[in-house]
């Protein structure tokens, strides 16, 4: 009896929780609004951010609360009817696109490419090719040279041996796009009719995918940017709607997808991860992605700064549109600096950092058993929370703190006044005994 009430508490938290999202009409202009005040967002702090936004080349910025508009802005003679074009961040519409194909029983990730392209789609011997599957081109991993002209070029000639796929990280645009080929095959559907079959449909947006050069570069409005991400937001469903089934697809979508770069998924770029890596650059960088962002934003990042940004602990989504002047093809820095300005203007959290610059440091650090504090002030209460922002432990401040029973990794401590309100935070790492 008690697992059969259980399961009904269950349900009905996750119909309340359904129930706050709104979902605008798929068709006409309605889309309904709250207003910053009504969040307690400090509105002093919206003008500041659409100056910055302006004066980089912003075209269109919107966010949303609850499925709701609460900023919009467009910029110039751009307007909510203009088209323009994902980028990059039309990467995470096509691993969407994956997913639904996978949930039909079209594809497997773990299918050959060769199996939908034909054996010598590439210049790599029969069992290197061989090794190549759906879920290497989903993740960056299919081993390919990806540099140069070769970054974008899917001829055959282009496709050339670096390492066996699932070794190497790699951002690569050609077997990406020959992703569209893929889904193509396996469905029966040209790209563009498959994505308005099975996405713009129900959700009401607009858009196409155009030919450029070796790239499919999907354009729309920046209201379908948004109702993209609020598809995001919502994990695939769409107003009641299941338009991605697969939660396991989607988590994997969404969470680490294999251990060279811990802040990508399936053609999305994660953020509160340990470390991350970046186009054209065999590093491995410790850190955020975006270290002023949430640290459960997962995003769709595309060249010259076209940006959706999903934030499930906020049910928040953030897009921008426009042109930067950068040599990335993703802006993970632009996106960062918004964020810096995007932080004032959501100030009605519950725990928020006041001053992070006061003075305060922890050492030793990384350490293995305590770490010491110094800073100018005294903090009656502090906590430590993982990468995700989970708290960990709580309680009074104490000089030094005892982290032995933590498990190795990174954590941030963070000193709270009685409000239990961030007033500094600070980085640190805990090792196994040295």
């Amino acid at each position: 009896m008690s697992r059969f009430y259980f399961l009904i508490i269950l349900l009905l938290s996750q119909y309340s929780l359904e129930s706050q999202t709104y979902f605008p009409p798929t068709s006409g202009s309605q889309w309904d609004t709250l207003s910053p005040q009504s969040l307690g967002w400090c509105v002093d702090k919206i003008a500041p951010l659409y100056s910055f936004l302006d004066s980089n080349n912003s075209k269109a910025f919107i966010v949303l609360k609850d499925g709701k508009i609460v900023l919009e802005k467009y910029f110039g003679t751009f307007t909510k009817d203009s088209a323009w074009y994902w980028a990059s961040a039309g990467k995470t519409l096509t691993a969407f696109c994956v997913g639904i194909a996978n949930q039909e029983g079209k594809l497997k990730l773990t299918d050959t490419t060769s199996k939908y392209l034909g054996k010598g789609w590439t210049s790599m011997t029969q069992a290197q090719e061989d090794k190549v599957t759906i879920w290497h081109q989903l993740t960056m991993t299919s081993g390919m040279i990806d540099t140069g002209s070769l970054f974008e070029c899917t001829n055959k000639s282009c496709l050339q041996y670096k390492a066996d796929a699932g070794t190497r990280w790699a951002y690569h645009n050609a077997p990406y796009t020959l992703l569209d080929s893929v889904i193509e095959s396996a469905t029966g559907q040209s790209l563009n009719a498959f994505v308005n079959a099975k996405i713009k449909s129900t959700t009401g947006m607009t858009g196409l995918f155009i030919k450029s050069g070796f790239n499919n570069v999907f354009y729309s409005t920046p209201r379908s940017f948004a109702r993209y991400g609020l598809l995001l937001m919502n994990k695939g469903v769409w107003n009641g709607i299941d338009l991605l089934k697969d939660s396991n697809y989607f988590k994997s979508m969404t969470t680490t997808s294999q251990s060279l770069n811990k802040s990508y998924g399936y053609l999305t770029w994660l953020n509160g991860k340990e470390s991350f890596m970046l186009p054209s650059l065999q590093m491995v960088f410790n850190g955020f992605l975006c270290p002023d962002a949430p640290t459960d934003m997962f995003a769709a990042l595309g060249k010259n700064g076209q940006i959706i940004n999903v934030i499930p602990s906020q049910n928040l989504v953030m897009i921008r549109m426009g042109n930067m002047w950068t040599t990335s093809n993703v802006p993970n820095e632009f996106n960062n600096d918004i964020w810096k300005r995007l932080k004032p203007v959501i100030c009605s959290t519950n725990a928020s950092v006041v001053n992070s610059e006061r003075e305060f440091s922890i050492y030793p650090n990384p350490s293995s058993n305590y770490i010491h504090l110094s800073y100018e002030n005294t903090f009656s209460k502090f906590q430590i929370t993982n990468l995700f922002g989970q708290k960990i432990i709580e309680g009074k401040t104490t000089n030094p703190i005892d982290i032995q029973t933590l498990a190795p990794g990174i954590y941030f401590l963070e000193l709270v006044d009685e409000k239990s309100s961030v007033i500094v935070r600070r980085r640190f790492e805990k090792r196994e005994n040295f």
